[in-house]
């Protein structure tokens, strides 16, 4: 009989997880009340299968994938749907959230009955013949989801209490998505002083690295903007309030709200960081 297992909820990576699980034979679920007809025929597209919260808690494994902002919310439905479960699934929090909000979801799940396992996953989401993403795993119950190795996900245990793993995933994703958010600040405001095409000249004579970083990121982050916005709040406190750098990522999360902002009304700083993004990659190619 198949390993049953649920994700919520099937957005790209959620869903691309679920395709690669089906694929090595387990048999994914996922909730679909409310979603969009998008959302369900993406679902569709990976095999999911719609279930209710009653049925979802009866899966061996839960994976809740959702944006950072929605995880304490998913965790509270979990948890009133596990309590009166009559077999208690794992709950895998693998949500871009910062340590005080992982320990959150833990105490919210643990009178459930539920195992609660904290994880992070860094790299894109899967695709046929390409290993990544890495689901970095920790807590006492971590141990539990060895069979997922042989579902065909990566995974990496971290030595350490709930909360290990989701602070490696807010360093990592403080320096990937903080270069983003930092080259997207200079290339705006570089454009805006007529300063645009020197700087480029200049990044592909003495970081040439970068400038071909900058020239798939810029891009990249544009539809992706409204999801960064809560992450660069986590990280944020990950820090702490009194931390110098904690305005570092304040200052993120608002370059990118009001780039989702231009995504949805329009606005010329898009066209500017996109134009920018092209002069790189033509520099990059030569």
């Amino acid at each position: 009989m198949p390993l049953t297992i649920a994700i919520i909820a099937p957005g790209a990576m959620g869903s691309a997880v679920a395709r690669r699980l089906n694929e090595h034979g387990a048999r994914v679920l996922t909730s679909l009340t409310g979603r969009s007809e998008a959302t369900v025929q993406r679902a569709a597209a990976a095999g999911m299968i719609a279930a209710s919260d009653a049925e979802i808690v009866q899966a061996e494994i839960i994976l809740s994938i959702v944006p950072p902002g929605e995880a304490l919310a998913l965790a509270e439905r979990l948890a009133a749907a596990a309590a009166g479960a009559p077999r208690k699934p794992v709950i895998v929090d693998c949500n871009a959230v910062n340590i005080a909000t992982v320990q959150k979801v833990a105490a919210i799940i643990a009178p459930s009955g539920a195992r609660f396992v904290d994880a992070g996953i860094i790299g894109l989401p899967p695709k046929p013949a390409m290993k990544g993403p890495r689901f970095y795993i920790c807590g006492e119950h971590a141990g539990a989801l060895a069979v997922l190795r042989d579902l065909g996900l990566d995974l990496r245990l971290v030595d350490g209490p709930i909360g290990a793993a989701s602070a490696l995933k807010m360093s990592y994703a403080g320096i990937n998505k903080g270069l983003t958010a930092l080259g997207a600040a200079m290339a705006l405001a570089a454009t805006r002083a007529g300063a645009a095409e020197a700087l480029r000249n200049e990044l592909a004579e003495s970081q040439p690295q970068t400038l071909a970083r900058l020239a798939t990121a810029l891009p990249d982050m544009i539809p992706k903007a409204y999801r960064w916005v809560a992450e660069m709040r986590e990280i944020a406190g990950f820090l702490g309030p009194d931390h110098p750098a904690n305005l570092i990522f304040e200052g993120a999360a608002r370059l990118f709200e009001h780039i989702a902002a231009e995504k949805e009304q329009g606005g010329k700083d898009i066209d500017l960081i996109t134009a920018f993004a092209e002069m790189a990659r033509q520099s990059a190619n030569r």
